[in-house]
């Protein structure tokens, strides 16, 4: 099906259905994780095996979930909070809380003003969005309609002509900061996408892209064990090209995919501003291990003051305290925005940030919290293994 097949009246009724009017929230939405559950009503099952699934057999999705379910916050009392809030800085930066819009792409496939709506979403709730290279609409539509802080997240290209053009649209663009991903090079379907033959629309298009002549050599584009490596390394980071765009950018370069403690040390030494502890939402090799599970691990590692933000797995308020409370400065959001977006667009995606904020305060409020330091100093009870 066509995203822009509105005109068609075969489509009429299921495209009213996927996209709602922008003023309406479903009145079972309360909280931030009850738009997985209604998403279902607006995404074709197709796209929304590709959405919901993660890669292989969804073992490292679901692991990304499962992991929060392990550590409980515990209640505090006699605190004062009558100066409580959630301001956080990073490099200088003033952010009003510590939730970002993570990058997403082809946010097309579920509702026809993608990442504008997102956009507009942002601005209208002062969270920074992070708009992906594989974005519906170009980075300089999408920076029009943040009227907020914003970051614009970048793959390496096979070419690096094509790679450092993209850097510089994004910089005069206004973007405060480049997300350089480094794990999805090659991303692998999950079972689920495969069963319900989830393929891209001939007419989704990545905007920022779209101008790019095939960067792929033909033996990269092929199928063999051989041919697997080549394609990896035509779009992989190397050293090299890292250090060449840490070189270039006039902006702070964050590094979004780290896992390992020798990986963050060496991105450190090579000067990146910042990093994210990623698996891309279990979105590429399945079976790799939970980032929650891996985040104090890498906070000990680059040391207290050092930029480290967190995504994959968060549904919830508590999910965010006890991500921040095990090392992470911020934390970004991904399928949660998107099924926002799929149900009431804008709207939608601006009331599953306010949920998420509310959760967060109500959390801080019984854990005694008057500020984000607050938790990163708080103890998170370590649940007893199920028998």
């Amino acid at each position: 099906m066509s995203l822009d097949s509105e005109n068609q009246a075969g489509n009429m009724q299921l495209d009213q259905k996927i996209y709602p009017p922008l003023n309406h929230i479903p009145a079972d939405i309360v909280r931030a994780n009850d738009y997985e559950r209604v998403a279902a009503n607006f995404i074709p099952p197709d796209r929304l095996a590709y959405v919901d699934g993660g890669s292989g057999h969804n073992v490292t999705l679901r692991a990304n979930v499962d992991a929060f379910t392990k550590y409980s916050i515990l209640p505090r009392s006699l605190k004062d909070l009558s100066e409580a809030h959630t301001q956080i800085q990073l490099l200088s930066q003033t952010y009003s809380h510590p939730i970002f819009l993570a990058p997403v792409a082809h946010q097309k496939l579920v509702h026809p003003r993608a990442e504008i709506a997102t956009a507009e979403a942002a601005a209208a709730t002062d969270t920074c969005m992070v708009a992906s290279t594989l974005s519906s609409f170009s980075l300089e539509d999408i920076a029009r309609n943040t009227h907020s802080q914003s970051w614009f997240q970048l793959y390496f290209q096979a070419k690096e002509a094509d790679t450092h053009a993209l850097l510089q649209r994004a910089i005069r663009a206004g973007y405060q900061a480049i997300v350089l991903t480094i794990d999805a090079s090659i991303q692998v379907p999950s079972d689920s996408a495969l069963k319900a033959n989830f393929t891209f629309p001939d007419d989704m298009q990545a905007a920022n892209i779209i101008h790019q002549s095939s960067s792929l050599t033909p033996a990269a584009a092929s199928t063999n064990h051989k041919s697997i490596f080549l394609r990896y390394m035509q779009t992989a980071a190397t050293k090299e090209r890292v250090q060449k765009l840490l070189s270039v950018s006039t902006i702070p370069v964050f590094i979004k995919g780290v896992m390992s403690d020798e990986d963050a040390l060496l991105y450190q030494s090579l000067g990146a501003a910042g990093m994210i502890v990623s698996n891309h939402g279990g979105r590429t090799l399945d079976g790799v291990p939970a980032c929650l599970t891996v985040l104090s691990q890498l906070r000990n590692a680059v040391g207290k003051d050092y930029p480290l933000l967190f995504d994959s797995g968060i549904r919830s308020g508590a999910d965010i305290f006890k991500a921040i409370a095990l090392g992470a400065d911020a934390v970004l959001i991904g399928r949660l925005q998107v099924y926002a977006l799929s149900v009431a667009g804008a709207l939608g995606v601006a009331h599953m940030m306010k949920l998420l904020k509310e959760e967060l305060a109500l959390c801080m409020a019984i854990a005694g919290c008057a500020s984000i330091e607050d938790i990163k100093h708080s103890k998170l009870h370590r649940n007893t293994e199920r028998q």
